[in-house]
């Protein structure tokens, strides 16, 4: 008998969290080593949210909550949904956890079984894929490609449905390409939802303040009213609020899915860290300025990181409109050997080489579900990414 379960054959662990590892592990062998592969803020936490978290701790607010979120947080989340999108929730229809990763795991481990389909666009985060066949279900990839800017149409959409999909699970701005949806292309997209009726939505709006240049964020839900009675609405206090470590995420959606993601929940964590969710607290109701001056240095960053990579040999970088990621095409370098010696026949290949031989951590294309392409984060400083990027140059002028 063994004594691992075969439900880890369906998974493989995290590449982004395996690239990062690498890099640390050169790092600690003394490698002069620049990791773009982390998905977080390098901004410290806002004062005033520490100060909350400092506050709740002095006055004793260390015990356990109510398993899926305090009052006050689920409060706040409710007004920060009316107030930023137009929804109205009720505290019953909120369910809060430890990061959005968790929320997005209930959704589905409480909804999936045997056989469901869940509509997934590629590229995609690492995750998305994994966690359904954890949940016992089948992910159903559509492929979104720098011909159409990596957004899928209302065709391929359509063409996705079967009598079996229980989900299609959205992210805007997307995760690894920074991509995102106008109104008019999620409209498009929720007329097709529309025609059936059996499909229910999740989105994972984690990066909704993360919109830049005249892009304007918008949920489906809130583009398509009649939606709301079938989708989970996923976010938190991770990217915007650089917040990463307090893992807070949340969700609303119908009270029956959300007292059944409860349900998974007190059986598993139990609730998330008491401390978090008073800072959760502040973060939604306190003070947004701070936003805005980051997403300048974001803009600042990205435009310098898509500017480098496009004079890099063989690469095709396009500009996001938010987020904190480039998702650059190597197409043109496929089929090259590296100064090194390397062959480059896949954008793995190109990614272990980058690293081995420049230094330079980032996360190979096929791990998001579309290749050949590779994910930079561009949340580090503006001579860090500068640095990366005349090393990315170089590398890629010595491919022949």
């Amino acid at each position: 008998m063994s004594l691992l379960s075969a439900t880890l054959t369906r998974v493989k662990p995290s590449p982004t969290i395996a690239v990062t590892t690498r890099a640390a592990e050169l790092r600690a062998a003394g490698r002069d080593v620049i990791g773009l592969g982390a998905g977080e803020p390098d901004f410290d936490t806002p004062a005033h949210i520490r100060a909350a978290g400092i506050r709740a701790i002095e006055d004793g607010k260390t015990r356990y909550t109510a398993v899926d979120g305090i009052p006050e947080l689920k409060a706040a989340i409710c007004a920060k949904f009316s107030r930023d999108n137009g929804l109205d929730y009720t505290p019953s229809q909120v369910s809060v956890s430890s990061g959005g990763k968790q929320v997005l795991y209930n959704a589905l481990m409480a909804t999936l079984n045997p056989g469901d389909e869940v509509i997934i666009p590629a590229p995609y985060w690492v995750s998305y894929p994994d966690m359904v066949l954890l949940a016992g279900g089948t992910p159903v990839t559509i492929e979104a490609t720098l011909e159409t800017e990596f957004k899928i149409t209302p065709d391929q959409l359509a063409a996705a449905i079967t009598p079996r999909t229980k989900w299609v699970l959205f992210n805007s701005p997307s995760n690894p390409t920074g991509a995102g949806y106008s109104r008019d292309e999620l409209k498009a997209l929720t007329d097709v939802l529309m025609r059936h009726p059996h499909v229910w939505v999740m989105t994972d709006d984690m990066y909704e303040h993360l919109a830049y240049d005249d892009f304007t964020f918008c949920t489906p839900a809130q583009v398509e009213p009649a939606l709301y009675d079938r989708t989970l609405t996923v976010n938190g206090v991770s990217k915007a609020y650089c917040m990463t470590g307090w893992r807070i995420g949340y969700a609303a959606g119908p009270e029956v899915l959300i007292a059944a993601m409860r349900k998974v929940q007190s059986q598993s964590t139990s609730n998330p860290c008491s401390i978090s969710q008073w800072a959760a607290v502040e973060a939604l109701n306190g003070p947004h300025d701070f936003i805005a001056a980051n997403n300048r240095a974001f803009v600042r960053r990205r435009d310098l990181v898509v500017r480098m990579l496009n004079a890099a040999r063989g690469i095709d970088c396009p500009t996001p409109q938010g987020a904190f990621y480039v998702y650059p095409s190597i197409a043109h370098c496929i089929g090259k050997t590296s100064a090194g010696g390397a062959l480059i026949a896949t954008d793995e290949d190109f990614a272990t080489a980058l690293l081995e031989e420049t230094g330079v951590a980032v996360v190979f294309g096929a791990a998001f579900g579309l290749s050949p392409n590779f994910r930079v984060s561009y949340a580090s400083d503006d001579a860090t990414l500068e640095e990366a990027c005349r090393r990315i140059q170089r590398f890629c002028d010595g491919l022949r």
